[in-house]
């Protein structure tokens, strides 16, 4: 499946750039540069952060609400824009605003989702007229999940994450649990218990109902908060934990199901309910 950029004309005043989940996750491998080779299902959520764009005719890239804690320097949204342009040799720039919805270190992909956003939001305002496979080509240089938010597409995923072949799911919806805490992505992957040898699987043994996130039982030995959402919400549904947490997500057959469950959450969690998607939000606008 094939996805173009919006027209021109058409570009929306908010730009979205929506949550994923990992319905499993394996390792089957490390490379020699120390990245990990991976199995793994991105389904997208309609639930988002919202960017917005301001076009400058200098080349400045100004962020006007940068994230709480932040530097400057890791910023994915300014890197993502910095690229770009360099990329380009592109002489406009950018005042970017953000409303941050997604939880950081929650395993949402909120980071490189907003990245993949300002890529494809900018080369398109500033008609740079990029194809989306070079443009996934170059997110990948900001991130191993920023392709998948490129593309656009439900997708199974392997390489580093960078090898996407689309895939059709249920789009179910989901009752996410968010632990009050940040896990780090690079601890999870340094951890020495880290199973990294799965037996690799195919398509058909995931659809079948193989498969299951391996970092999980590394985040919930750490992080008892993680644990303790697994556990609750466990009850109800099939509980998941999503890339390297710590977030945790359960199917639910309504929506109105799904709601009574949250309302009965716990005091320490928050949470929201959102719907499994194929096609990305920002490419429905």
């Amino acid at each position: 499946m094939a996805l173009s950029q919006p027209k021109t004309d058409r570009s929306p005043k908010v730009w979205l750039a929506p949550a994923k989940i990992n319905l499993f996750l394996h390792i089957t491998g490390q490379r020699e540069n120390g990245y990990h080779e991976l199995q793994t299902v991105f389904q997208f959520l309609d639930f988002s952060d919202e960017l917005s764009y301001k076009i400058l005719d200098n080349n400045e890239i100004i962020h006007v609400n940068p994230l709480p804690g932040v530097k400057p320097e890791d910023d994915l949204i300014v890197k993502a824009a910095h690229l770009l342009q360099q990329h380009t040799n592109c002489q406009q720039g950018a005042q970017i605003a953000i409303k941050k919805n997604l939880p950081m270190g929650g395993g949402l992909g909120g980071g490189s989702s907003d990245a993949a956003t300002t890529l494809v939001a900018l080369n398109q305002l500033w008609q740079l007229n990029i194809e989306l496979p070079e443009l996934a080509k170059l997110g990948l240089k900001l991130g191993a999940d920023v392709p998948i938010f490129i593309q656009g597409v439900a997708a199974w995923a392997e390489g580093v994450g960078e090898d996407l072949s689309p895939i059709l799911l249920d789009e179910s919806y989901f009752m996410v649990l968010i632990p009050r805490v940040s896990v780090s992505t690079a601890d999870i992957f340094a951890s020495p218990v880290l199973k990294r040898d799965c037996i690799p699987i195919s398509i058909e043994q995931f659809l079948s109902g193989t498969g299951n996130n391996v970092c999980e039982s590394v985040v919930r030995e750490h992080y008892p908060e993680v644990d303790l959402a697994i556990q609750w919400l466990g009850q109800f549904s099939q509980a998941r934990m999503t890339g390297t947490g710590a977030c945790v997500f359960a199917p639910f057959a309504t929506q109105a199901e799904a709601q009574q469950i949250l309302s009965r959450k716990p005091e320490q969690f928050d949470g929201f309910i959102a719907k499994g998607l194929n096609i990305s939000p920002l490419y429905r606008l």
